[in-house]
């Protein structure tokens, strides 16, 4: 590729920059997180820290470019008591909607025509469909969200991690993050802090309903059919959903390499997909108000 550019970061870069990357490719990475509490020992940023550095090794290894991270995302859950003092900042799945618009269509105006996505935050994808469905029907652009995390499903980073399923290792605060924000930044963890806690049930629910874990689901008779819009402090009395203490650096390190490089193999197949867009839809001509 001709293009050597001195950032694949889109924002560092200059409008012939742009326009010398356009010529060859009109592939994009758009990462987004949150700000939200993560425990008592992982910083508000971990989520959004998590899709930068993913969305930034990727786009190194595939040669793509890729913006600035979306820090904000749907966290309401995350807010805490009043006055409590978590620092969580939520957007509105409407104002999360209306961000990723305005984003994809100013690329879309410039001659970007395949998005991709790079989500860390599990409460994202519960609102983030119908604004994916409404760009890809309205423009015809390749719209792709990826969701390169842990959680109950480990994926290819299932070897690399140690807790058992039961602590939950994919899960808020738990040893992935801690272990990949160990390699983000290691002076952002506060392992004195760090603590081992499973989820309960909320207390305002009968006995007889438990939680496993931080999915919407709560299980009656060992069966998940029941579902409630519950705060995260109902089932988390401290925010962290596993066990952070056998996180490390390394182990960080190799999962972040493990999510960038199936992200970057990906990408190689995603730039073949034709593209046709939808007549008048590349210029943003609704961009105001």
């Amino acid at each position: 590729m001709a293009f050597t550019p001195v950032s694949w970061c889109h924002s560092d870069l200059c409008v012939p920059d742009i326009q010398a990357y356009l010529h060859e490719k009109d592939t994009i990475l758009l990462p987004i997180g949150a700000i939200e509490q993560h425990g008592l020992h992982l910083p508000l940023v971990t989520d959004a820290a998590q899709a930068l550095e993913v969305a930034r090794r990727a786009a190194s290894k595939a040669c793509v470019l890729y913006t600035p991270v979306l820090w904000f995302g749907y966290s309401p859950h995350h807010l805490g008591h009043l006055n409590e003092g978590t620092g969580t900042i939520t957007l509105r799945a409407s104002t999360l909607h209306a961000i990723i618009n305005d984003m994809v269509r100013s690329l879309l105006h410039s001659g970007f025509k395949h998005f991709i996505i790079v989500n860390n935050q599990g409460s994202n994808i519960k609102v983030m469909d119908p604004i994916l469905r409404k760009l890809r029907y309205d423009t015809g652009a390749f719209i792709c969200m990826t969701r390169l995390y842990g959680e109950r499903y480990m994926g290819i980073v299932k070897e690399v991690m140690e807790n058992p399923p039961e602590e939950t290792p994919g899960w808020h605060s738990s040893e992935l993050e801690t272990s990949q924000i160990m390699a983000y930044d290691e002076r952002l963890v506060r392992m004195d802090r760090a603590v081992r806690e499973l989820t309960h049930g909320p207390r305002w629910l009968p006995s007889e309903f438990h939680k496993n874990d931080g999915m919407p689901e709560v299980s009656f008779q060992g069966f998940e059919y029941f579902t409630f819009p519950m705060e995260h402090r109902d089932f988390s009395d401290t925010g962290t959903i596993g066990n952070p203490l056998r996180a490390s650096k390394e182990k960080g390190e190799k999962t972040l390499e493990l999510y960038s490089t199936h992200l970057a193999e990906a990408i190689s197949h995603f730039q073949k997909i034709p593209v046709e867009l939808r007549a008048g839809a590349q210029e943003f001509v609704d961009r105001a108000l």
